[in-house]
């Protein structure tokens, strides 16, 4: 008998990851779980497993950084999304940037046994609902809900909050108080009509604005927090 692939699981519901493990067991060797981003990136790296399977819309570190920080220490490692989302945008940056496969849960019942073993042999594999989603939005229509565009400051708003940081964090991030910043994300929110991370991620992902945190200190100084917070005076 061949060696069995090491499998990694990462999702934030208990019953998700049962359901994984009782698919893939004994047939491949469940290595570890993980339920948030934060929790992945050091699991990966201790086992080092074959194939990671990745729900995108987890707390704190969300999946899709998790994934583009796991891909880059662990690039022989295939991941394998498995998310409820049939978003376009969403699976097309993952799969251009780190993501070897992209299911939808409802399918993995079928898919999934599919896709890791695609995967292991190289291949990509895409579920056909989300083919069908990235043609129409990108092949048949590719001109249609072109980004808008942002300031500068709502730019990096909308960056460090994609990335899964707090108000705190990002406020400790530009230097600004954390009313400012929640000030900032409420217009995004409000302007977009985005309701929720998984929206503020799909929109930063359309902006391309989505990278690690680290780029926020790559800028140049913020402005001093009294001007900030007269700015947001202002426009209230």
């Amino acid at each position: 008998m061949g060696k069995r692939v090491r499998v990694l699981i990462a999702d934030d519901h208990a019953l998700i990851v049962e359901a994984f493990r009782s698919l893939l067991e004994p047939k491949m060797e469940v290595v570890g779980t993980a339920s948030d981003g934060l929790e992945l990136v050091p699991l990966a790296l201790k086992t080092k497993p074959d194939v990671i399977l990745l729900d995108l819309a987890m707390p704190n570190l969300n999946g899709f950084t998790a994934g583009q920080q796991v891909k880059k220490l662990l690039p022989t490692t295939s991941i394998v999304v498995v998310t409820m989302s049939e978003d376009a945008y969403m699976a097309r940056a993952a799969l251009r940037s780190w993501a070897s496969g992209y299911i939808t849960k409802h399918s993995a019942g079928s898919e999934l046994l599919n896709a890791i073993n695609a995967v292991m042999k190289g291949e990509r594999y895409i579920v056909r609902q989300i083919a069908q989603r990235l043609s129409e939005r990108f092949i048949e229509n590719p001109h249609c809900s072109q980004p808008h565009p942002l300031t500068f400051r709502e730019r990096a708003v909308l960056q460090l909050f994609a990335v899964g940081l707090s108000t705190k964090q990002v406020a400790a991030e530009l230097h600004l108080s954390a009313g400012t910043i929640a000030f900032h994300k409420y217009k995004i929110m409000n302007r977009y009509s985005l309701k929720g991370n998984y929206t503020f991620l799909r929109f930063a992902l359309q902006q391309q604005v989505v990278a690690q945190p680290e780029t926020a200190r790559e800028r140049p100084p913020a402005e001093k927090k009294n001007t900030d917070d007269a700015t947001e005076a202002s426009e209230k």
